[in-house]
């Protein structure tokens, strides 16, 4: 059995080259010959030697980690997020740090503090101050994820304009509803401050007059629930749509409105924004926008490494990833199989 705890310099004492050499078989890297390859790779087999990537980016100064910051860490949205973004960090042997920001007083601190013990780091939009941001870009690579970054750090988002855009005038137009109402806290995320500004430009160009207000509500099916409780206890009032701002809320409020015996759509429209697994689940499937979450952060991901790997290759860029309008039942149109769910 070979031996797992020989050393690279072992190796290369066994197989009468450099330890440069034996550095450059095992990362396939640089030029060697057929001949000296040939005895590293059979000293490597006959030994068991395995590279240690952490010595390697010790010595290469590295911490062989990637930090991801969010404001929290509840519900499928930052479950795929982790999952696009470990996508990439784990085939480059990069381990992941997560930091959630949720309640600190102190966030922008400990952001600059995970930037001294990993590589580079990608932040959740609107979780840190910018000027805690491009202080954290002094040191490491950075990217922003959902949101733009100030001055030169580079951002990856979705298209939340175009398709906010396009699946309110879907309900202005398509279903004539003119009392819309829109339930999410622009406040609190630059995506949603998108999707708002979005859905009033939709009115605008339809001629339509939109609510002075948007429902200002956290992000989670519990707060849909709660806004449900204030958009539809009175029936002279309840609006013909609510547009939330992603499908947790809707899903919350599609509960709300279920409990108080309404019909959707017949009685209200409910739309999201994610398309969650869930939303194509529930009776009525629910009309929302997909948006490629894993794919967001998996960007991510690749833009740091890059920028780890070779500074001079760093991008400076927004990257805008397409997104697309999914109608289902929810909002008054036929169950569709290609976007899955079923009718009610």
């Amino acid at each position: 059995m070979g031996n797992s705890r020989l050393t690279v310099r072992e190796i290369a004492r066994l197989a009468g080259v450099s330890v440069a050499t034996v550095s450059r078989v095992s990362n396939g890297t640089g030029q060697v010959s057929e001949e000296m390859r040939r005895r590293v790779l059979e000293a490597i087999e006959k030994h068991g030697y395995r590279p240690d990537h952490l010595g390697r980016a010790l010595a290469a100064g590295r911490h062989g980690a990637l930090g991801l910051v969010f404001p929290g860490l509840s519900g499928p949205y930052f479950t795929e997020l982790i999952q696009g973004f470990e996508s990439e960090a784990v085939p480059s042997r990069a381990s992941v740090h997560i930091l959630c920001t949720h309640l600190r007083s102190d966030s922008d601190q400990q952001v600059l503090e995970m930037g001294r013990r990993v590589d580079g780091v990608a932040v959740i939009g609107g979780t840190i101050s910018e000027l805690a941001l491009l202080r954290l870009a002094e040191t490491v690579p950075v990217v922003v994820v959902a949101g733009t970054g100030p001055g030169v750090v580079p951002s990856v988002r979705a298209d939340n304009a175009g398709s906010m855009s396009a699946l309110t005038r879907h309900l202005l137009v398509d279903h004539e509803l003119t009392d819309l109402v829109f339930v999410g806290n622009p406040e609190g995320s630059p995506d949603v401050s998108e999707r708002w500004v979005a859905f009033l430009a939709a009115h605008r160009s339809a001629g339509v007059t939109p609510p002075a207000a948007p429902i200002a509500v956290s992000m989670q099916q519990a707060d849909g629930v709660l806004a449900a409780e204030q958009l539809l206890r009175d029936h002279d009032a309840r609006p013909g749509g609510v547009v939330c701002a992603n499908d947790e809320i809707a899903l919350g409020v599609l509960v709300g409105a279920l409990g108080r015996g309404l019909r959707v759509p017949q009685d209200v429209v409910i739309t999201g924004f994610d398309d969650a697994p869930v939303a194509a689940l529930v009776n009525p499937a629910l009309t929302t926008v997909r948006q490629p979450v894993r794919e967001l952060a998996a960007e991510a991901a690749r833009l740091i490494l890059t920028a780890v790997d070779d500074p001079e290759r760093a991008a400076s860029r927004d990257v805008v990833l397409p997104t697309e309008l999914v109608l289902r039942r929810s909002c008054g149109c036929p169950a569709n199989p290609a976007a899955g769910g079923f009718g009610s």
